[in-house]
């Protein structure tokens, strides 16, 4: 284990999915390598549409279906974990259940599935599905998509969803753990009440995280569960940079890598269980050559791997 580095964080590693460089063959170099590295888990993450004119930038443009893709990469590892983050309660929950099921019993059980609200109103109106009362739709989204990994006969009569007396098989023997994402106080809350954990997402600001971490984990005593058996799971938004690149305050996991690895280091000691470095959401990455964009990711994935 390194010098200084939390004991007990786990730290995972984004595969190419956004952008020239997330080729088939570019997922495959990835998810090996950190295979091979030591890396707890690879990660995926979900962008449907592109509105024409939107301002998301490069990072949103050209995404790959993290589902699919994480059923690819099951085939061509063998223990590392795999883990999208999020899923957006606009799909239909026991379609995305069907498909989690069969994804958990292809890996061996190696799946972790994170669910977010969603919040680009087009995706939702192409889904058919209203983006008002978001926050009540994936509750009961959460609890018909556990059932549906997990009982023998579903039978569901609620607000969003009705599913009438059905199997839904065949059903892995462990039901994938459940993360869910949002920064609001109700999403937290929801998080420590229903899920196996919380996972931030790309706009989080890390430096604030401590709080939300105690407000998930607050709900979870509140509601009877143990606080200290969720997973807080942190997407890095990882950005390599030479020394005094960022004008202003430093923002964590951007610079060096001795300072991104001393952040990872400060994010353990917030709360946080788990790390994984996302570089889909440097636009230095998304937009440079496919080459170009593989020596600096295995560069990065050499220079933080859990026991560099």
């Amino acid at each position: 284990m390194r010098v200084g580095q939390t004991e007990g964080m786990r730290i995972g590693f984004a595969v190419p999915q956004s952008g020239a460089w997330a080729t088939p063959a570019n997922m495959r170099r990835v998810a090996a390598r950190a295979e091979e590295l030591g890396y707890a888990e690879l990660w995926t993450f979900q962008r449907v549409l592109y509105p024409v004119g939107h301002p998301m930038g490069p990072v949103y443009r050209s995404v790959h279906d993290p589902v699919v893709t994480l059923s690819y990469l099951a085939g061509v590892t063998g223990t590392i974990r795999l883990g999208v983050a999020v899923v957006n309660a606009y799909v239909q929950p026991v379609v995305l259940a069907k498909q989690l099921a069969s994804l958990q019993i292809v890996s061996g059980g190696r799946l972790t599935a994170g669910l977010g609200l969603g919040w680009l109103r087009e995706e939702f109106e192409a889904a058919g599905v209203g983006f008002e009362r978001r926050g009540r739709r994936v509750e009961e989204f959460t609890r018909l998509l556990r059932a549906a990994l997990t009982e023998d006969v579903i039978d569901h009569s609620g607000e969003f969803y009705r599913v009438p007396p059905s199997h839904l098989d065949p059903r892995p023997e462990h039901a994938p753990p459940i993360l869910l994402g949002g920064a609001a106080e109700p999403a937290l809350r929801r998080a420590g009440r229903l899920a196996d954990g919380w996972i931030s997402s790309s706009r989080e600001d890390l430096a604030g995280i401590a709080p939300r971490v105690a407000a998930v984990k607050d709900a979870a005593r509140e509601a009877g569960r143990d606080p200290g058996a969720l997973r807080i799971v942190c997407r890095g938004v990882t950005r390599v940079r030479p020394a005094g690149a960022e004008e202003g305050d430093r923002p964590p996991l951007s610079g060096t890598y001795e300072e991104i690895r001393r952040d990872v280091d400060d994010l353990g000691a917030r709360g946080v269980t788990e790390v994984f470095h996302d570089l889909n959401f440097d636009p230095e990455i998304v937009t440079a050559e496919p080459e170009e964009a593989m020596r600096r990711a295995e560069e990065a994935l050499e220079a933080l791997a859990p026991n560099a």
